[in-house]
């Protein structure tokens, strides 16, 4: 099989020349509109219909195979009915044919029938050393100049510019275009996917990456092939250009059963937010924000900060934007004593020179023009968004040339504008985004955006995480993972637990398992203090269920009173236990803890812990592994982040301490795969300090024998 390297989708999409296979002479047909878009939108290769009931289509000379065309094709858009679709990619490749585009369906989307088919489809890609993008495609574009290739069936063409979009949905694809189209949005590169067997999302995030005339990359996702193949190459495309995502499948739909708080609490959906936090990829909820956000990226400089000045002709939408901008992490800036004396002379009196700027319903465009220059000039501003709603006498289009005009005359500052009200708005808009300015109808959709580019910002200043090494005992945790697999049992004792914790350097609060109540005594009397009693077994999840665990027992003689009753509660159980524990004192009670989803591997979780984790819900994730960086943005990424740090004269805890349990739980789960699920909870943490006073892990189910 040929190497397979991004190199190898330049027949997909800079060709020079295209058969279309399957190109038709009736009108309102797949193979009719394709062959009419690449003639339409100027084509500058060579194009051959193939058809083999045809002399010609479109007036084109047509050939009754690919291997009747007199010179090499290098791309070949297939559009037959399925069961000639393999037959047809065989044909290409004896031909030499280095890229294909089948946009039939009926493979795996169908079922197991078609996915035999799609398999043998396939067979024949890789033995000839082919590029596929399909089946079940809408087709792939270009428009650049030198290619100008509109090679889909999409009844729109949009206009020339720098976003690429990746879609996995034909019916989306067709909507993208539309929507790029009516916004005047400009796109590079187009590429429907289909059922991606071969040319996948990671192939044209590595592709796009390293193509100089693409800027923003848009995708709509339905799931990842390869998810941590991703991570790694959008971590270094995130560097030098955004990535904004449309991943479809929030809800998850029957919950796996699980017995961990960690597992419990994530899914699919979890896992990928997490994964695009750890690369700089931007995820949005629709295809709406999605266009938001390409607007504002494709034309405007990134802000410097979070601060931003707002200019307004009326006050509602002033403050709108303003609490938007405190939603999503911005600041409304504070305007310099300059700044105000200059914005006065400009202003009648009865206007507001504070941020949001108010100029009340008599401005002018003259009155855009001044005060936006005078806010950019301000050095306390790193972003400006103008919004106007018309009064009578005033043209929403004389509006949006003054603040084109402002704006081209600077390139550090964005500018972002609003343009309410119905009255000449598409002449305004289209206006501003000609001139690369993002026009928005809504407030909060420019807050959005400007908030996304602030994060881009932010991550390009973001500099790279490490992985941090330790000094550990994987010895000794292998073998107590070995022993539990020969006793066949997918679940750790307590101890067990515990003792794969001290193995890594994590630090746990002293336990001892006791026999009988007089043992429980002994122990006690010769330590001293208040302990803690647990009814512990591999098989309990809850120890406090039941009257399981006894508090703050003081003295020799509370424990072994309390004895008793919790032994009690693992007496029909042979892999039950009571175990001692010295009181931890009071202190901030965390969690911690890995789950495995099914198509992300490890996913890592760091909240509030305690009883009220199912409560409170207040966790993050991350996927493995886990960098220093990672690990802090874990714990600070939390709504209780404030209270670790302290607050009202308390003392913060051990934050440093924290983050290296969750980098060693990390290395943990990379050194020992077969963990499935792992809690540490809680763990308490103080000012100078912090232990694990309890843990669970499980093992994966073991293979059955001979598997």
């Amino acid at each position: 099989m040929a190497e397979r390297i991004p190199s190898s989708l330049d027949p997909l999409l800079r060709p020079k020349s295209i058969a279309v296979i399957g190109a038709s002479r009736r009108p309102n047909t797949i193979g009719h509109e394709i062959l009419g878009n690449l003639l339409r939108h100027g084509f500058t290769g060579t194009v051959y219909p193939v058809n083999p009931t045809a002399s010609s289509v479109h007036s084109i000379r047509a050939y009754p195979s690919v291997e009747e065309i007199p010179e090499v094709v290098d791309l070949a858009v297939v559009v037959v009915p399925k069961q000639f679709v393999v037959e047809v990619a065989e044909s290409c490749g004896r031909a030499g044919v280095r890229g294909l585009v089948v946009i039939t369906a009926g493979f795996r989307e169908v079922g197991e029938k078609g996915a035999e088919l799609e398999r043998a489809l396939m067979d024949v890609v890789e033995r000839y050393g082919m590029r596929l993008v399909g089946p079940n495609c809408m087709g792939v574009l270009n428009t650049d100049p030198e290619v100008s290739m509109n090679a889909t069936f999409a009844p729109t063409m949009p206009p020339a510019g720098a976003v690429a979009f990746m879609s996995q949905s034909g019916a989306m694809g067709v909507t993208i275009l539309d929507y790029a189209a009516e916004y005047g949005i400009g796109v590079s590169r187009f590429v429907s996917v289909g059922n991606k067997p071969d040319v996948s999302g990671n192939d044209l995030t590595e592709y796009w990456g390293s193509d100089s005339a693409v800027g923003p990359i848009l995708m709509y996702v339905e799931n990842f092939g390869n998810p941590h193949h991703f991570m790694a190459l959008a971590r270094r495309v995130t560097k030098t250009k955004p990535i904004i995502v449309v991943k479809s499948g929030r809800s998850r739909a029957g919950a796996r059963a699980a017995s961990s708080h960690t597992g419990a609490m994530a899914g699919t959906d979890i896992a990928t937010d997490a994964l695009l936090a750890q690369c700089g990829v931007i995820r949005v909820d629709t295809v709406e924000e999605l266009f938001d956000l390409a607007m504002a990226f494709s034309g405007q400089p990134l802000p410097a900060g979070p601060r931003v000045a707002i200019v307004t002709n009326a006050g509602g939408p002033g403050i709108i934007i303003a609490d938007a901008c405190e939603a999503h992490g911005l600041e409304v800036g504070e305007l310099t004593p300059e700044t105000r004396e200059r914005l006065w002379e400009a202003l009648p009196e009865e206007a507001s020179v504070a941020n949001p700027v108010d100029m009340i319903a008599s401005a002018t465009p003259t009155s855009y023009r001044r005060v936006l220059e005078t806010v950019l000039d301000d050095p306390g501003i790193d972003a400006v968004i103008a919004t106007f709603v018309p009064p009578l006498g005033v043209r929403q289009q004389d509006v949006a040339e003054a603040i084109v005009e402002v704006a081209a005359r600077q390139d550090e500052k964005p500018v972002l504008a609003v343009l309410m009200g119905r009255e000449g708005l598409p002449q305004g808009l289209a206006e501003l985004q000609g001139a690369g300015i993002p026009g928005y109808r809504f407030p909060e959709s420019a807050v959005r955006a400007l908030a996304a580019m602030h994060r881009q910002r932010r991550w390009l200043e973001r500099p790279e995480g490490t992985l941090r090494s330790f000094e550990v005992d994987a010895g000794a945790v292998s073998r107590i993972l070995a022993s539990a697999r020969e006793d066949g049992r997918d679940r750790l004792a307590p101890h067990e637990a515990m003792e794969v914790l001290e193995a890594y350097g994590i630090p746990v609060a002293g336990y001892h398992r006791v026999g009988s109540a007089g043992e429980a005594a002994e122990v006690a009397e010769r330590l001293g203090g208040r302990f803690v009693l647990k009814a512990a077994s591999p098989r309990r999840v809850h120890k406090s269920d039941g009257g399981g665990v006894r508090l703050d027992l003081e003295g020799a003689e509370a424990v072994r009173e309390a004895y008793e009753g919790v032994a009690a509660q693992v007496a029909d159980d042979p892999e039950g236990g009571v175990f001692l524990q010295r009181m931890a004192e009071s202190g901030r009670e965390l969690i911690m803890g890995v789950s495995r989803d099914p198509e992300f591997g490890p996913l890592l979780m760091f909240g509030m812990g305690g009883i009220y984790v199912e409560v409170l819900k207040d966790v993050s994730f991350r996927i493995q592994p886990l960098t220093d960086l990672d690990a802090g943005e874990m714990v600070r990424s939390i709504r209780g982040f404030p209270i670790l740090e302290g607050v009202r004269g308390e003392a913060g805890v051990d934050i440093p301490l924290v983050e290296e349990a969750l980098q060693r739980i990390s290395r943990l789960i990379a050194d020992h795969p077969e963990i499935g699920e792992l809690d540490v909870n809680p763990w308490i943490a103080y000012p100078d300090g912090g232990v694990a006073v309890d843990s669970r892990i499980s093992l994966h189910p073991a293979e059955p024998s001979g598997a």
